[in-house]
Order: C-alpha cells, then sequence, then structure tokens
C-alpha cells in the first residue's frame, strides 16, 4: 500500500553546453537561434509554491498512469489531493489500495469535482468527452480547470468540452509517460514538461501552472499553447515515439530474415543493439556526436543514407501532420475508443503484435541481458 512520503528536493539542473542568462529568475536559452525561456525548480521553490497553491483545494481526475502519478508526485511534496472515480471500478480500487480513503480523498467524479478548486481532468480523451456534460456544472466561477493535454480543448468541434469564461484553464504536458513521471520523481530526478494558459481569468493562471508542474514532478518546464502541444503530441506518438519507429523494426527484422539471418541475430542487429548500446548514447550526446565517434564505415552509411531515409519518409509524416491538424485522426481516435467493443478490439490487436515474431525473438534476447555487471579477467 502507498504512503505518504517527505517531501524531496529534486535537483534540477540544465546542460552546462547550454549558455543561459537570467532575466527575472526564468532562464533564457537559444535553442539554434531561437531564444525560449525555461523554468526550473529553482523559479519556483517550495516556500512559492506552496504559498500559490495552499489555499487550493486539488481534485485529480482519473487515475490511469498520468493520474496516479501526478496525485502521488503531489502527495510526496506536501499537498492534500481528492481523486475522483467511476466507484467501484478497477481504477477505485487501485486508488484504494495505494491508500485513498473512500468518502476522505477518494469520491465519485461529480462530489469530488464540488469539493476541488482546481480540477486537473486526467481522464482519457475519450473518457473527458463522455463525462463532460454531467460535470461542468460543477466547474464553476474562480475554479481552476487542469489539463495535461490539448486534445479536449482543441477538437471541441468534436468532444463539447467548452470551459465557461469564468474560470482559470491551464496545463502543465509532461513530456514522457505516467510510469516515467513517477519513476523519475522517486529518483529524484525529473520529467520535463510543457505549459499553456488558455484561459487566465484570475491573473495568476501561469503561477498556478507552474506551481503544479513542479509539484507533479516537472524538470524544467517551457511555454506553449494548447493547439502546438496537441499536434505535435499527436504526430510524435504516431511518429517517431510509437509506430514509425515499430515500422522500421518490423520492416528491417523482416528483411533480415528473408536474407536468411536467425531471429536472434535480426533483433539483435534491429532492435537490441539501438535501444541498449545507441539510443542511450545518442540521448546523452546528440546524433552529431555519435556521427562523429562510430567507425568509419559506419560514418559513411550514415552519412549516405540519413537523407534518403529523410526524404522518403518526409511525404508520410507531411501526411500524418496535416491528418491531425484536421482532425482526421481525433474522429477516428474518439469513434474507436468509444465503441463498446473497443478493448475487445484493442486485445485483438495487441496480441497480433505481441505474437509477431520480433517480439517474440525480443522476449528471448532480453533474458538473456545480465542481471549484474560481470568483470571477468580471461
Amino acid at each position: 500500500m502507498y504512503r505518504i512520503l517527505s517531501s524531496r528536493s529534486l535537483p534540477l539542473s540544465l546542460s552546462h553546453k547550454f549558455n543561459i542568462t537570467n532575466i527575472r529568475g526564468i532562464k533564457t536559452l537559444k535553442f539554434g537561434n531561437v531564444n525560449e525561456n525555461i523554468v526550473e525548480k529553482s523559479d519556483y521553490p517550495r516556500k512559492k509554491v506552496h504559498e500559490i497553491l495552499n489555499d487550493e483545494n486539488i481534485t485529480v481526475l482519473g487515475y490511469g498512469p498520468q493520474g496516479r502519478s501526478q496525485a502521488l508526485n503531489m502527495i510526496d511534496n506536501g499537498f492534500n489531493v481528492k481523486v475522483g472515480l467511476r466507484k467501484g471500478g478497477s481504477s477505485w480500487k487501485k486508488a484504494i489500495s495505494d491508500g485513498f480513503i473512500e468518502n476522505d480523498t477518494l469520491f465519485p467524479l461529480i462530489e469530488a469535482v464540488k469539493q476541488g478548486t482546481i480540477i486537473m481532468n486526467l481522464l482519457s480523451d475519450a473518457g473527458q468527452k463522455q463525462t463532460w456534460n454531467e460535470l461542468k456544472n460543477y466547474i464553476t466561477k474562480g475554479k481552476t480547470l487542469y489539463f495535461s493535454h490539448g486534445f479536449s480543448i482543441v477538437y471541441s468541434d468534436q468532444t463539447k468540452v467548452i470551459p465557461s469564461n469564468d474560470i482559470d484553464v491551464i496545463m502543465v504536458a509532461p513530456k514522457g509517460s505516467g510510469t516515467t513521471l513517477r519513476k523519475s520523481f522517486k529518483e529524484g530526478k525529473g520529467v520535463n514538461s510543457s505549459v499553456a494558459i488558455y484561459q487566465d481569468v484570475s491573473g495568476k493562471a501561469k503561477d498556478k501552472a507552474y506551481s503544479l508542474g513542479i509539484s507533479i514532478g516537472s524538470g524544467y518546464m517551457y511555454d506553449t499553447t494548447f493547439e502546438k502541444e496537441v499536434f505535435s503530441d499527436l504526430f510524435g506518438e504516431r511518429g517517431i515515439l510509437m509506430w514509425a519507429i515499430c515500422g522500421l523494426f518490423h520492416a528491417q527484422y523482416q528483411i533480415l530474415r528473408e536474407k536468411g539471418h536467425s531471429p536472434s541475430e535480426a533483433f539483435n542487429e534491429t532492435v537490441e543493439e539501438a535501444t541498449q548500446s545507441l539510443i542511450p548514447l545518442i540521448s546523452e550526446n546528440g546524433m552529431d556526436w555519435m556521427f562523429a565517434n562510430c567507425s568509419t564505415t559506419a560514418q559513411r552509411g550514415a552519412l549516405d543514407w540519413y537523407p534518403k531515409f529523410r526524404d522518403n519518409n518526409l511525404p508520410l509524416f507531411r501526411e500524418l501532420y496535416d491528418k491531425v491538424q484536421s482532425g482526421e485522426e481525433t474522429r477516428r481516435v474518439l469513434t474507436e475508443n468509444s465503441k463498446s467493443n473497443y478493448k475487445e478490439k484493442l486485445n485483438k490487436e495487441l496480441k497480433k503484435l505481441h505474437e509477431s515474431e520480433i517480439w517474440k525473438a525480443g522476449k528471448v534476447v532480453r533474458s538473456l541481458r545480465p542481471k549484474e555487471k560481470h568483470y571477468y579477467i580471461i
């Protein structure tokens, strides 16, 4: 069972490689030729955050990966948090197992919204659409409506989520999964987040957003808009972050198998070396560093072939962004995710992926990874 932990100080820093200047306490960094303001924990220390949020009643709606992680991180940071859920479901039981108490810190959705002055709507996108009509009348004048995704607001023609004009509407969007947010927080780190203000009725919306961003475990924050956040998010997860890279894995693996390579060799050359060796180095030092620090044979191949992959994929990425921007992607999401047999269909699709040879091979390869570091003298 989850227990409330003592508040922690997260060590936050940005790379010494950037030229940083202080403007009113906020760092301005030059990304290429573009200056951006970056907010760190030092800009919103614990005392300031608690002063800003101290009179607020914080309600989290939803207990999926983001809802659970943001709620628990805020509790660890010393805030009283209530959770609102459909009573009796799996999420309700999960919240109880984590230490939330029915009719004390855990309530049905409407009751939780009634009690909150900051309503953190972290239900699924489809869930936000389905519950909006029953919740909107309780998000009353002077309250703050918080999102971690711009979906419901930007595609309001589809979701019908249209906030009244007498409340603050803000967003803090962690650039990582809820699982990563919680894990990173417990390790004393932080996931970077984007922040956006849709309505600032109180004149304090940005301070509330930054304070909540620190409270949920953000490593640093940068400004965006609801529209830019949702366009980049939907585009990114369908692109490099998830399905483009999955498609590339499958294509390379298939060619290697067709040419007679074994499953273990095909998986190692396609996934294992990328995820265990190269991507961590790219994360630490950048692709430019990787190009400069590989063999001359690899350098020549990379410099010759990366423009071909870029040029061949540009039309596909343009098509994807256009479909996100037009709302075509979201119409499909809302339609499919609202069907009564959604879970059944989803499980069939995931099962097909799970049972493909590449990921069966991957399970075996991962089991061979050394569990501990051993150094042998031969």
